[in-house]
């Protein structure tokens, strides 16, 4: 097939991934402030939608990292990133349906190992990469987000435990919606980052572009698709992730949310595709357990972090099939 018709194949499923990733992920960006009671849906999502376009216009390191920290991005070919795109939407598509939190960063990073593999061989994929900027982190971040929401969570029951119950639940719902759109801000600068990211890595392999800069339309097209996706909402993981885990009020929703926007902004510094799936469902679980480890629902987190573990590994799978397929078919 044509090149330049494999290089808009390419555009549009890096946008499709980045709308599946806007409507399944972002729906940890409002599930805490809807479960909370302290906005609407529609006024969360919207919230979601506008200040996830604004934090995505921004390009951070994480693009780079999917570029060319993963990766030989002058092995690869458009055959490979196309595989890879169709693997990560595959498993963000199988995610969604069955309302499991899932992480679309590392459906997309398993989907480019297993193409990449597939196609061009194991040597090609710089592991110390893959291990420093996805694999640590990854293991690392629900751990550090439940500390951090059980810290903050702790601190203000200490300051609070004193005053009135309905004095501070108002002035916390205000807080949370500050809280929030971080969440929604650093949650469009890291996630939205990835797609930008692949499918610069698609016009690099196309020969579009001499080298892994993410051009200006890429980060527009990208900022504007995940504000889209989010906007479409995600009914399913709101569900599980603000109303399954454990019971939430403002006190909870605003911790939980700042101490996840922080581990994501800093991630975001470093150049580290975390996913902010982990980072709000540790942080829920994190202040839920404030309250007693029985607050907490452990069945749905077990669910949940099967879910984790088999991202990648599943992800490279359905992307080495698609890959396997393209070759053996000559699809392309």
């Amino acid at each position: 097939m044509d090149p330049y018709v494999l290089a808009i194949l390419i555009v549009v499923f890096g946008l499709l991934f980045d709308y599946t990733n806007g409507f399944h992920d972002a729906a940890n960006v409002v599930s805490t402030v809807i479960a909370t009671k302290v906005l609407k849906p529609l006024s969360a999502i919207v919230l979601a939608c506008v200040l996830n376009t604004i934090g995505a216009t921004n390009v951070s390191a994480v693009a780079q990292t999917i570029t060319s920290g993963l990766v030989d991005s002058l092995a690869i070919s458009q055959i490979t990133v196309l595989a890879a795109l169709l693997g990560a939407i595959a498993w963000n598509f199988i995610t969604w349906y069955f309302g499991i939190p899932s992480s679309s960063s590392y459906a997309l990073v398993g989907g480019l190992i297993g193409a990449t593999w597939q196609s061009v061989g194991p040597s090609e994929v710089i592991w110390k990469g893959v291990i420093f900027k996805v694999g640590i982190p990854m293991l690392l971040s629900p751990v550090i987000g439940y500390c951090m929401g059980l810290l903050l969570m702790k601190t203000l029951q200490k300051i609070l435990e004193k005053k009135r119950k309905e004095n501070y639940l108002k002035l916390f719902g205000n807080f949370q919606i500050g809280s929030a759109s971080i969440v929604a801000l650093a949650h469009g600068l890291n996630d939205a980052q990835k797609s930008m990211g692949i499918i610069t890595l698609g016009l690099f392999a196309s020969n579009m572009i001499i080298s892994t800069t993410v051009p200006f339309w890429v980060v527009m097209s990208c900022a504007i698709v995940m504000g889209l996706g989010t906007a479409s909402g995600g009914v399913r993981i709101i569900k599980t992730v603000g109303f399954s885990i454990t019971k939430l009020e403002t006190v909870q929703g605003f911790a939980a949310e700042m101490s996840a926007s922080v581990v994501i902004l800093i991630a975001s510094c470093l150049g580290m595709p975390v996913s902010s799936t982990h980072m709000i469902v540790g942080s829920v679980t994190g202040v839920g357990a404030a309250n007693g480890i029985k607050s907490v629902r452990w069945e749905v987190m077990k669910k949940m972090a099967y879910a984790w573990i088999f991202t990648i590994p599943l992800s490279a799978i359905i992307a080495t099939i698609f890959s396997c397929l393209f070759s053996v078919f000559k699809v392309f």
